[in-house]
């Protein structure tokens, strides 16, 4: 028996009853359909062949299929995943897919963390000749200093997993001793002087009148940090600065008037803060006159931002101070201007001479700059520039400064390590280098005029580097010539002996009266000396230790009119 086929009745009755034309239609959408369907089964099952990934990322878990030898990466962008610089995937980027595989995202994340910490101040017990035996006296204040570490620390999926120190310690308050003084009955000899001579020890001011053994404590507070110390022209008023514990102020600036040295010195506050570079006194007597230049505090090196400007104030015994006048505007100053413009002011007091990293000159009515000797600034790699010393010859006629001299064969003259003292005459307006290969830190300083034999003349100090050609770090010898240039002679320390730090050293208002000639006092190894300048090269001359403390810093001399 043969099977019945349904089909052909079936189709012989839709021929019946649709048009041929509207029964092809039919016909078509229904293969179609059909495809459509198998293909979205297909889709949603998945191809023969594909295989399971897991993926956890961000505190999900999430799944899909990939071909055999898709690779971990190709899963990820499938997924729509992205990756930062840090994050890390096990199994790694590049691993072909060919079995059920977890693929597990780590989040990386990094941050730089600053940690500031305080750097605790050390005590300090210094024996003195200058006390009373066992008396003690807080020579200094103690002050924390203050630090950066910086930190790397890294982050997995929001945990921290490490912190790494990136550098070194950077130091942005070097932390200051408490030093204590005790005195001992160890007295040096004693010498008259002329005028008066103020010493800082510590952070203290001493003042010794007429004799070395007469020496007073006028100034106790223990925070002079030294960037100012000035005796008036008359040697009755002190110009010093006191460190300030105040965010956004290194100094103050104060006066103290030297009378009465039997009770305690009083102290004004000139009310002034900031003050670096320079300060000074009218150089007349009795004028109760200051100028001064300023700088805005930084917290990066070298901790502050030089105005470069000039200012003026008057002030009176009881304390009134004036506002303040303003000399010249803030302004670059030049090349390296960042940091600082140094003044000098004539003996007569009616003009000002300025030094900075690029030149040297005087300043004009309008408060300008004239240059009469440019300076190839020098560089010093580091987070300092380099100022030449400047001073005026007594009668007002010269400069004396440092000049920067160029070396034959060099690319850059800006590291040409020769140096040379240099007189400006203000009228042929021609530098006149006088000794050359005298270290960036010479400092000409000149003599009062003297009156002798030779005539009236005056001679000219300055500090010679015992390695010229490594003068920045070099030690110094004090040396004396003529204001020619001519009759130069080594004075102290001798050859074979240590040298001098760098400094600026001062000459006595008038001869000494033991040996009727001039003196110069400089710091040596912290103490304070006073070495007497013979008339000519070749003559001995007296050297006297007036300090045995160590810790003497900074000294002026002046007249007690």
């Amino acid at each position: 028996m043969v099977a019945k086929n349904n089909f052909f009745p079936f189709w012989s009755h839709c021929m019946k009853i649709i048009p041929l034309r509207f029964f092809w239609l039919h016909l078509l959408f229904w293969a179609v359909s059909t495809v459509f369907l198998v293909g979205c089964a297909v889709t949603a099952e998945g191809r023969p062949g594909d295989i399971w990934v897991e993926i956890q990322a961000d505190g999900r878990v999430s799944r899909l299929e990939v071909a055999p030898n898709t690779t971990v990466g190709q899963a990820l962008q499938k997924a729509k995943l992205s990756l930062g610089q840090l994050d890390r995937v096990e199994p790694p980027l590049v691993t072909p897919i060919n079995e059920p595989t977890t693929i597990i995202i780590t989040r990386v994340k990094e941050a730089f963390e600053v940690e500031r910490i305080i750097l605790p101040f050390e005590q300090k017990v210094v024996q003195t000749e200058s006390l009373p035996e066992q008396v003690n006296l807080l020579a200094q204040k103690g002050q924390n200093g203050e630090a950066e570490i910086t930190y790397r620390i890294l982050y997995e999926d929001g945990v921290e997993v490490s912190r790494t120190m990136v550098n070194e310690m950077t130091i942005l308050k070097e932390p200051v001793p408490e030093i204590i003084m005790v005195g001992v009955q160890k007295p040096l000899i004693s010498y008259d002087i002329p005028g008066r001579l103020a010493y800082l020890l510590g952070g203290n001011a001493w003042l010794i009148d007429g004799n070395t053994a007469n020496r007073k404590l006028v100034v106790n507070t223990g925070d002079l940090d030294g960037r100012v110390f000035r005796l008036s022209q008359d040697g009755k008023w002190l110009l010093f600065t006191r460190r300030e514990n105040e965010e956004g102020q290194i100094n103050s600036l104060w006066a103290a008037h030297l009378v009465d040295l039997d009770n305690p010195t009083k102290l004004i506050n000139l009310k002034v803060k900031n003050i670096v570079h320079f300060a000074d006194w009218v150089p007349l007597p009795g004028a109760l006159r200051v100028y001064f230049s300023t700088v805005e505090p930084r917290n990066t090196a070298p901790g502050w931002q030089a105005n470069n400007n000039l200012l003026s104030l008057d002030f009176s015994p009881n304390g009134w101070v004036s506002k303040l006048k303003t000399i010249v505007e803030t302004n670059s100053g030049g090349v390296y201007g960042w940091w600082g413009t140094q003044y000098a002011l004539a003996p007569n007091g009616e003009q000002i001479a300025f030094a900075r990293p690029d030149g040297v000159g005087v300043l004009l009515d309008d408060g300008t700059f004239d240059v009469l000797l440019n300076l190839t600034p020098y560089q010093t790699g580091a987070d300092w520039a380099w100022v030449p010393g400047l001073t005026w010859s007594p009668n007002g006629k010269f400069l004396y400064t440092v000049d920067h001299l160029p070396e034959e064969g060099l690319p850059n003259q800006e590291e040409s390590k020769s140096f040379a003292v240099t007189a400006l005459s203000l009228n042929a307006r021609l530098p006149i280098h006088l000794v050359r290969q005298t270290g960036m830190f010479a400092s000409p300083i000149p003599s009062p005029i003297i009156a002798d034999d030779l005539g009236q003349r005056y001679r000219l100090a300055y500090l010679q580097a015992k390695q010229p050609e490594q003068s920045e770090v070099s030690r110094y010898q004090l040396m004396v010539m003529d204001q020619d240039g001519s009759d130069t002679q080594v004075l102290f320390p001798q050859e074979g002996e240590a040298g001098l730090e760098p400094q600026i050293v001062c000459w006595s208002p008038a001869p000494m009266s033991d040996t009727g000639l001039y003196a110069i006092a400089v710091i040596y190894q912290g103490n304070l000396y006073l070495v007497d300048v013979p008339q000519q090269a070749g003559e001995q001359s007296k050297v006297r230790q007036i300090s045995g403390d160590g810790l003497v810093s900074r000294v002026v001399w002046s007249f007690n009119q």
